[in-house]
């Protein structure tokens, strides 16, 4: 095999980071039937392929003649790179962008027998059939053309990672949100029941109002809005899940505006119980205004949310449909429920 100089072995990265996003994209877009821009970076590129394609290419130089070693060292590199970028991803962003889960022999979901062993077909694939021309190829480009190209591309993909992590941590501070509103909202729900059931106040009423499984229903109901624009023209589609972000936030409002009032009906008519005396009357009203400043809280920082804050999110989502994120799974359902997609 060639010995190549640093700026060559960067063009090679670019190159097979542009061939699997080629491959991902045409693959997942046929199974889920509609164009997927795949990957984790905005632009054409999952670096994924790239690394794998240059560390499959190192791990092998020594034993390139032996068919046998290059696809057991390409499997063995390339399946150690999986694992590491795919752990290390979960771990910084909260998010599984692949999840092999589903399949038998996996380790942790990052990592599966057959994926491992098609890395091992891959790399003969690579070394024999795909690399050569490619190689051969490359040494002709003229060495002035090779080191400022690849520092442009560099220059490029670096911003686009920037802008990528960006996006990711977006991500997850988006589904930590919503866990908590969820959360939250249950919370606040099951205090003013008791509140409620105290008071003597009708709690199957109550609860008819205010349970969170019916405001889900609900917002259901709306997004229908939105997948019946998929159709549409982008802006529209635009429109559209921005519209759907809205009735959703009013859905939520509502549903706490419902349960303040109910808490303070509560407090309000503290002074009307008789068995409620000193100690016990104050402490039961102090209980009744923290939550009711607590609710009001998450109140204000519902409405101060915009649906802008949630545009990159929905593209990662978008372009990694089979993401998971333990922890967050009704939150990122909520999220593909926005882009019209579940």
């Amino acid at each position: 095999m060639h010995v190549y100089t640093a700026g060559q072995w960067v063009l090679l990265f670019y190159f097979y980071c542009l061939c699997g996003w080629v491959w991902e994209s045409c693959y997942v877009s046929a199974h889920q039937h509609r164009w997927v821009n795949r990957g984790f970076l905005h632009g054409p590129l999952l670096p994924i392929y790239g690394s794998g394609a240059i560390i499959i290419l190192f791990a092998v130089i020594p034993v390139e003649n032996n068919l046998y070693l290059v696809w057991l060292f390409g499997m063995i590199a390339a399946t150690a790179l999986e694992y590491v970028t795919g752990a290390a991803m979960e771990r910084i962003f909260k998010v599984r962008y692949w999840d092999y889960s589903g399949q038998k022999f996996n380790l942790n979901g990052h990592i599966c027998l057959t994926s491992s062993v098609a890395w091992g077909f891959f790399s003969i694939l690579l070394v024999r059939l795909v690399h050569p021309p490619i190689g051969r190829l490359l040494v002709r480009v003229p060495a002035l053309v090779v080191d400022p190209a690849a520092l442009a591309l560099t220059a490029a993909f670096t911003a686009d990672v920037v802008c990528s992590v960006q996006a990711a941590l977006d991500l997850k501070d988006v589904l930590t949100r919503l866990t908590e509103e969820n959360e939250e909202l249950r919370r606040l729900a099951r205090r003013a029941e008791i509140a409620a059931a105290f008071a003597e106040d009708d709690l199957r009423r109550f609860r008819e109002r205010t349970e969170v499984e019916k405001l889900q229903s609900r917002v259901q109901e709306e997004l229908q809005d939105l997948r019946r624009a998929r159709a549409q023209r982008a802006e529209k589609r635009q429109a559209a899940w921005e519209e759907a972000f809205r009735r959703r936030t009013a859905a939520k409002l509502e549903a706490l505006d419902t349960i303040a009032k109910a808490l303070e009906t509560c407090r309000d008519h503290l002074d009307s119980l008789p068995e409620l005396t000193g100690e016990a009357l104050e402490e039961r009203r102090a209980d009744l205004e923290d939550a009711i400043v607590r609710l009001r809280r998450r109140e204000a920082v519902i409405r101060a949310q915009e649906p802008r804050s949630y545009r990159r999110s929905l593209r990662i989502l978008r372009g990694n449909p089979s993401a998971a994120a333990r922890g967050f799974g009704e939150a990122l359902e909520t999220l593909r429920e926005l882009t019209g997609r579940r």
